[in-house]
């Protein structure tokens, strides 16, 4: 090989390997035993792995006992949960597993937090910004806090369905005590620039509350990187059982007021659990920490560590959901449909492939029983964000339709998706 041919061969940039989704599917057991059945409504809980229904059933039939024991099952709930914070922290790119607490769900957590805040709140720092973009758990908690004097701004999402940091700035000042939003759009699938938020928020000595719930299973999650105060996620979305974990940083968890029993240790985590979690849920987050290891150690065998492992598998996750989002845009738009958030198949990157439409002249109820005739889950409503339907001209008590894609699913199914959905619209 002559020396020009060598070096513009290790110039080329690498390859990156096929995702396998076949693979992946085979690791669902739900996928094969529901068949032909298509699960798109994985916005309201995704699928869990073999490993994980595992993991969970093992603790139950082997360990279904209370923590702080001296016996040998005892110790070993005790060693599931240091070893869940571990996984879940390198999850989350975390510092310290001690900054990982679990419990119910986020919006419990979301709640918790809130209280604490409402705390803290002083007349010289008691604004609080929110957006019409998110969930209503992640508004109207924080909405409770005017009863102990707080106030509210509203950021809100243009005419793209999009949360531009630039309308945050104009409204953050000295008296800005915390941000609250979301990494992704639950409904529209819209991404946020939350390293940014953080940036700005951060600027005028406010905290930034992420609500990461539907965020988890699409993309690399990167608490340092962002540079947030706190994070809230449910696992339920994420592959594992209906558990949620709070992340924050910790010198702001250790000094936010909780209540707790004077005999549990006033730090982080335990200041904040308070009461008996789910036990064998925690440890099937453990195991759904662990598939994603092994997905990414398949997709870059030279992942030397479990963050490495995460990072490969969530960026081949990323990817392939690109072109799974395209894929989507187009049955859409071959069914005639109005699609709400990014509809650019150029600007996917700006989205995760989580679709809200309407079918003009169909109502999003018969839409969704029609598709559900043809074996394909999908959702309608208001997806929990009334403020959202307000601004996209919807009624609250129709709302949209729903169809929410994750890394199991596959183009074959997405094809099935667009001829039962064009034969709903030809048949209005």
């Amino acid at each position: 090989m002559s020396s020009s041919l060598a070096e513009a061969t290790l110039a080329r940039p690498k390859r990156e390997p096929a995702f396998p989704v076949a693979a992946v599917r085979a690791r669902f057991p739900a996928l094969k035993q529901a068949a032909p059945f298509i699960y798109f409504d994985n916005a309201a809980g995704a699928q869990a792995p073999k490993i994980v229904l595992d993991a969970v059933a093992r603790h139950l039939l082997e360990f279904n006992v209370q923590r702080g024991g001296r016996y040998p099952q005892s110790v070993e709930v005790d060693r599931v949960i240091v070893a869940a914070r571990e996984k879940v922290a390198a999850f989350l790119n975390a510092a310290d597993p001690n900054e990982v607490a679990f419990g119910m769900n986020a919006t419990s957590f979301i709640r918790l937090v809130s209280l604490a805040i409402g705390q803290t709140l002083s007349p010289e720092r008691n604004e609080l910004i929110v957006t019409d973009l998110d969930h209503h758990a992640d508004i109207s908690t924080w909405q409770e806090l005017r009863k102990t004097g707080a106030t509210l701004s509203w950021w809100r999402m243009r005419d793209d369905h999009r949360l531009h940091v630039e309308d945050l700035i104009p409204l953050l000042s000295e008296r800005t005590r915390l941000v609250a939003c979301t990494v992704v759009s639950h409904a529209l699938g819209s991404r946020v620039d939350v390293a940014a938020v953080a940036k700005a928020a951060h600027a005028v000595g406010a905290e930034l509350f992420l609500d990461c719930v539907h965020f988890g299973p699409h993309a690399p999650i990167d608490v340092r990187a962002w540079d947030c105060d706190y994070l809230v996620c449910s696992g339920y979305k994420a592959f594992a059982p209906h558990m949620g974990f709070l992340w924050g940083k910790y010198a702001v968890l250790d000094r936010l007021p909780t209540f707790r029993e004077e005999f549990i240790p006033d730090a982080p985590p335990h200041k904040i659990e308070a009461g008996t979690f789910i036990y064998e849920n925690v440890a099937g987050m453990a195991a759904a920490v662990d598939y994603v290891e092994a997905l990414g150690a398949e997709l870059d065998p030279d992942a030397a560590t479990p963050r490495a492992r995460i990072l490969a598998a969530m960026t081949g996750i990323e990817a392939y959901e690109r072109d799974l989002s395209r894929a989507m845009l187009a049955a859409l738009g071959s069914a005639g449909a109005t699609v709400y958030g990014v509809s650019d198949p150029d600007q996917v990157h700006l989205r995760v492939p989580t679709f809200s439409f309407n079918l003009p002249g169909v109502d999003p109820a018969e839409v969704v029983e029609r598709m559900a005739a043809a074996d394909i889950g999908i959702r309608d409503g208001h997806m929990y964000a009334p403020r959202l339907m307000e601004r996209l001209g919807l009624a609250l008590d129709k709302g949209c339709v729903r169809a929410s894609l994750v890394h199991y699913n596959d183009l074959s199914e997405v094809e099935r998706f667009a001829e039962a959905l064009r034969a709903v619209a030809a048949a209005a």
